[in-house]
C-alpha cells in the first residue's frame, strides 16, 4: 500500500467508481464465492496491468490499470478481474509467501553452518561443509519447486476464470493483447471500410488503442522474465485473414506464439519464471472452452518448419564462454601450483568476454525495421540480438506510473515494443528515469538497439535521437574496455611472471 501511495500514480478507489459492468460483475461472483468485495486501486498509467496482493480473501487488493480498463473490451475486463478473484478465492498469496519461506530457511541455515563453523569450530570441518552444501542444494531445489507452485496456480486462476465467466475466450483474447499486443484492427480503418461505426466512437476507439504502453509484470506476468513487455498494436491489412474473436488478426497471433512454441529457449527461460508461457495458458484456456462446450478463441496450427537447437546450443555455449576459459586455466593453475596459469585465465577470459561481446552486440548496419516484423522473428534470444533501428513516438514509460522508470514504450506504424535503457550504473539510470525521463513522453524519435526475447521482447537501446540530440547508451562500449582491460592485464601477468 505504502509504496503505490509514494512512489506510483496510483488512487484507492470506492466500487462505484469501477465501470458499471465490471461492479456488477464482482459483485455477483463475490456474493456467489462468499467473500467481500476486494479493494480496488487504479494506476493512472496507460499500460495495460492487473494484479493482486494481499494476505487472505478478505484483504485482498486488486490493482488495475487505466490502460487495462481502456485496452479490453468488457467481457475481457471481466475476464481478468476473474484471474486475480481467482488468486484471492485459493488463498494462492498466503500459499506462496509461506512457499518461499522454505528456500529462506534453508539458505540461513546454510550461512548459519558456515559462519558458526569458522567462529566456534562446533564441529569437524568435513562435516560442517557437508551439512552445509546440502541446504544449498536444499535451497536451489526448493527455490525451482517455489517456481513451479507459482506457475501452477497461474494455471488454476487461469481455469477458475474460464468457468466463473463461463468465457475463457475471453480471457484468452485478453491475454494475446496485453502480453503480445495485439489489438486487433484499427478502429478508424474498420469505421471507414463498413461504415457502421461514428466518427466520435472511432476517435475514442483510436484513443484507447494510442493508450497502450509497456505492460509492468508485477501480478498477471512475471517481473522477471525481462524488464518490460513489448506490446504491438497490428492494423489489419486489407488482405489479411477476417479478425477472429476480440478483432484480433489469427495469423499475427500465431506469428506471435512461435517464439514461445518453438524456440528452445522459450522453455529454459520458463523453468527460471513465476509464470507460464503465455502460448502455454492460451493452449490450457482452449482445453478449459472444449470441456465447457465452445470453440476455442485461440488455436495454434502451424507446423515447424525447422529445428532451433542448433542456435539454441551456440547461443548457450558463447553465453557460457567467459567463465568456461577462466574457469579452465584457473583450475589448471590451482591444480598444478602455476602461477602464470592464473594471469592465462584473466587473459582467456577477457578475450572470451570480447568474442562473446561480439557475438551478442553486432555492429554495422541498423536496418529500419517495424515492430510488426520483430515479434514474428524465431531467432532471437537474450544472447542472440538482432540489430535494428525504429522510428516512432514515445507514448510512456516502461513501469507504468512509476516516477524514476528510464526505459521507454515507442509506437510506430505497426506495434508499439519496450525500449531497454541500459548505463554501466544503475545511479545513472535512475537520475535520467527522474530527470530526463518526462520530457521525453509524447516525442518522436529514432532509436537503434538490438531486438532481444527473454522471453518477452524488448530492444536493448543502443543510441536515442530526440530534439536533435542523440543520447547513447554506454554498456556496449564498458563491457569492450573491461573485456580488454582483463586480456591485457593477463598478458602483462604472463609477461611479468616470464
Amino acid at each position: 500500500d505504502l509504496a503505490l501511495r509514494l512512489f506510483y500514480t496510483a488512487e484507492r478507489v470506492q466500487p462505484y467508481q469501477l465501470p458499471p459492468h465490471l461492479r456488477g460483475f464482482v459483485d455477483r461472483s463475490c456474493r456467489m464465492l462468499r467473500m467481500p468485495f476486494p479493494r480496488f486501486v487504479i494506476i493512472h498509467d496507460g499500460a495495460p496491468n492487473a494484479f493482486t496482493y494481499g494476505h487472505t480473501p478478505h484483504n485482498a487488493r486488486i490493482v488495475l490499470t487505466r490502460g487495462v480498463i481502456d485496452l479490453l473490451e468488457p467481457g475481457e475486463l471481466e475476464a481478468v478481474v476473474a484471474h486475480e478473484l481467482g488468486h484471492a478465492r485459493n488463498w494462492d498469496m498466503l500459499l506462496m509467501a509461506a512457499a518461499q519461506l522454505v528456500p529462506l530457511v534453508l539458505y540461513l541455515l546454510y550461512r548459519f553452518v558456515l559462519d558458526a563453523g569458522r567462529k566456534e569450530r562446533a564441529a569437524p570441518g568435513k562435516q560442517r561443509y557437508t551439512v552445509a552444501l546440502g541446504a544449498y542444494v536444499l535451497y536451489v531445489l526448493a527455490q525451482y519447486v517455489v517456481l513451479w507452485l507459482s506457475r501452477t496456480r497461474e494455471y488454476q486462476a487461469d481455469r477458475f476464470a474460464g468457468q466463473i465467466t463461463t468465457r475463457p475466450n475471453d480471457l484468452a483474447t485478453a491475454l494475446v493483447k496485453i502480453a503480445y499486443g495485439l489489438a486487433g484492427q484499427d478502429s478508424s480503418q474498420a469505421a471507414g471500410a463498413e461504415g457502421g461505426e461514428s466518427a466520435q466512437r472511432a476517435r475514442a476507439r483510436a484513443g484507447r488503442s494510442f493508450k497502450m504502453e509497456a505492460v509492468g509484470a508485477l501480478g498477471v506476468f512475471d517481473p522477471g522474465m525481462a524488464r518490460g513487455f513489448a506490446v504491438a498494436s497490428y492494423a489489419r491489412p486489407a488482405d489479411a485473414n477476417s479478425p477472429g474473436p476480440g478483432g484480433l488478426d489469427p495469423a499475427a497471433v500465431r506469428g506471435a506464439m512461435r517464439w514461445d512454441l518453438w524456440n528452445p529457449w522459450a522453455r529454459f527461460y520458463e523453468l527460471h519464471s513465476t509464470h507460464p508461457l503465455v502460448a502455454l495458458r492460451l493452449r490450457h484456456l482452449a482445453q478449459v472452452a472444449r470441456s465447457l462446450g465452445q470453440e476455442p478463441a485461440i488455436v495454434f496450427d502451424e507446423a515447424q518448419p525447422e529445428g532451433y537447437w542448433d542456435e539454441f546450443v551456440a547461443d548457450f555455449l558463447v553465453r557460457l564462454l567467459p567463465w568456461l576459459a577462466f574457469g579452465a586455466f584457473a583450475t589448471a593453475g590451482y591444480v598444478t601450483g602455476t602461477p602464470w596459469l592464473y594471469a592465462l585465465a584473466l587473459s582467456a577470459g577477457g578475450a572470451a568476454s570480447l568474442v562473446k561481446l561480439l557475438y551478442s552486440y553486432p555492429q554495422g548496419f541498423f536496418p529500419t525495421l517495424p515492430v510488426a516484423s520483430l515479434l514474428k522473428k524465431v531467432k532471437v534470444s537474450g544472447v542472440r540480438g538482432v540489430p535494428c533501428r525504429l522510428q516512432g513516438r514515445i507514448i510512456g514509460r516502461g513501469v507504468p506510473g512509476l516516477i524514476w522508470s528510464e526505459d521507454f514504450v515507442l509506437r510506430d506504424e505497426t506495434g508499439i515494443i519496450f525500449l531497454d535503457y541500459r548505463q554501466p550504473s544503475r545511479l545513472w539510470e535512475f537520475f535520467f528515469g527522474l530527470m530526463r525521463g518526462q520530457q521525453l513522453q509524447g516525442v518522436s524519435i529514432e532509436a537503434t538497439g538490438w531486438y532481444r526475447r527473454a522471453p518477452v521482447p524488448y530492444v536493448e537501446l543502443n543510441t536515442l535521437t530526440a530534439y536533435g540530440q542523440t543520447r547513447r547508451c554506454w554498456v556496449y562500449f564498458f563491457k569492450f574496455f573491461m573485456a580488454l582491460a582483463m586480456l591485457l592485464a593477463g598478458m602483462l601477468g604472463i609477461a611479468w611472471m616470464g
